[in-house]
């Protein structure tokens, strides 16, 4: 195996595929030598599609911006019509499902000529901020095998620090692409809301979720948002080379749910403003209160309790028997009663919230540019712990509130302290201003790169 190879990103790896430097077959092969050589160790994958992956890559491509670069998908959402797809459900796995259509966004990552070779771990629905469902097993850190890698995309997450792929599909209702990123090293960029193609139509229900990847580089996020956005999107990629802008940017460490901060990650965040005070931007200790009202936190609650239960509803009507408490986690099952229990009346009022704290925080982004925080309240935890509820909320402590507003993140991997489990700081931009934010993740990355870094477990 090339070893040089195992260090490129998406991009240079879909350079020299076009340059006939080297076939798309070779990087497959390799890929998935890497994936057999260490997912006994990590368990990120809960679906392999390699002869259909090996097929595809001797096959003529899309002439898309990533043709013939392999890539994995999150096993929640990126449904694939013939393979399977559980989404972490233990009912799903031992009936055999099998999808029988093909998500947009799927369509989409493949027609920008990304080879996807299977399927990556998944909490169960997505519902939780670590990767251990029941029907699969836990997956691993590789900064520290005895922790999570975060959740819910921490199977793409794991796999791409431990750099079997360069990138992979995740997925954000409440910081699924930035919690993992932040865990694992990695970049994560969560598009505005109605950016990304919806996987499912029913993503509009709250409005919460949006799709997008995890990477080593912020060219490769850009690039990849590009490739997944609804047409009237401007491109993202050149805002990678822009020049940075004076920025009038509010810092905040307080977790906006009351969570306690851990040190490290409060000073990966003030590294970073420091970091961009030194080119030139202003820096204010300063947040939109309304995210720290309560009744936001409590409103959001409610809302993906109710998404969830009608998930599992959706299900049951689909594989033809109603899945209750025996089929479902606990936490999963918890969440379902509460949100079966919800009137409508309860769900409108909560909704209605949502949109009444997202309005009141406009005045504060009349005063600043972006907002800068850590992307998770500690480091990643044992694994098991998360499940007992020792961590609950600090996961999300940071990333929820920009879930509920719609507005545009991306977690950096700038925080390194001496325990050796990386830190995210999170980078927050208005509506729609995706390309500050890639501008200013640019910026960082060329002032204290992280390329170099590899996890304790890497190819």
């Amino acid at each position: 195996m090339d070893a040089s190879l195992t260090d490129l990103d998406l991009t240079a790896q879909a350079e020299l595929v076009r340059t006939n430097q080297v076939q798309p077959r070779e990087l497959v092969e390799q890929a998935i030598e890497r994936i057999e050589r260490l997912d006994p160790v990590l368990n990120v994958m809960v679906h392999r599609q390699y002869e259909r992956a090996l097929t595809d890559a001797s096959a003529a491509l899309p002439d898309g911006p990533f043709r013939g670069v392999p890539f994995l998908f999150k096993d929640y959402r990126c449904r694939e019509a013939g393979e399977p797809y559980s989404m972490g459900m233990r009912a799903l796995r031992d009936i055999g499902f099998r999808a029988s259509s093909d998500a947009p966004l799927a369509l989409a990552f493949r027609a920008a000529g990304l080879i996807p070779l299977g399927r990556t771990n998944t909490p169960e629905l997505a519902s939780v901020g670590t990767c251990e469902p029941v029907a699969y097993g836990p997956t691993h850190n590789p900064w520290d095998l005895e922790r999570t890698p975060g959740g819910s995309s921490g199977g793409s997450a794991a796999a791409v620090a431990a750099r079997l792929v360069a990138g992979a599909h995740a997925n954000d209702i409440s910081g699924s692409i930035r919690i993992p990123s932040g865990h694992c090293g990695l970049v994560g960029l969560k598009p505005s809301r109605g950016r990304a193609i919806a996987s499912i139509a029913s993503d509009a229900r709250t409005g919460m979720n949006t799709e997008g990847a995890v990477t080593r580089t912020v060219r490769d996020a850009a690039a990849l948002l590009d490739a997944i956005s609804v047409p009237e999107s401007q491109p993202l990629l050149p805002a990678v080379t822009r020049g940075l802008p004076a920025l009038r940017i509010g810092l905040w460490t307080h977790a906006f749910n009351g969570s306690t901060v851990d040190a490290g990650n409060a000073e990966a965040a003030e590294h970073c403003a420091s970091l961009l005070e030194g080119l030139g931007g202003s820096v204010e200790i300063s947040a939109p209160s309304p995210l720290s009202d309560p009744a936001l936190w409590k409103a959001a609650a409610t809302v993906l309790a109710v998404n969830l239960a009608t998930e599992v509803d959706t299900w049951s009507a689909r594989i033809g028997r109603s899945l209750g408490e025996d089929d479902l986690e606990a936490t999963t099952w918890r969440m379902v009663t509460i949100g079966r229990a919800t009137t409508a009346v309860e769900l409108l009022a909560a909704m209605s919230a949502l949109i009444e704290h997202t309005v009141a925080t406009e005045p504060w982004w009349q005063r600043f540019d972006v907002l800068i925080t850590p992307t998770t309240a500690g480091p990643p935890t044992l694994l098991g712990e998360y499940t007992k509820g020792y961590e609950s909320g600090r996961g999300s402590a940071f990333t929820r509130p920009f879930n509920i507003t719609g507005q545009p993140a991306i977690s950096l991997p700038l925080g390194w302290p001496d325990d050796g489990l990386p830190r995210g700081v999170q980078v927050v931009a208005p509506i729609g201003r995706e390309d500050l934010l890639v501008t200013v993740a640019a910026t960082l990355e060329a002032a204290e790169p992280w390329a170099h870094r590899r996890a304790t477990v890497s190819a």
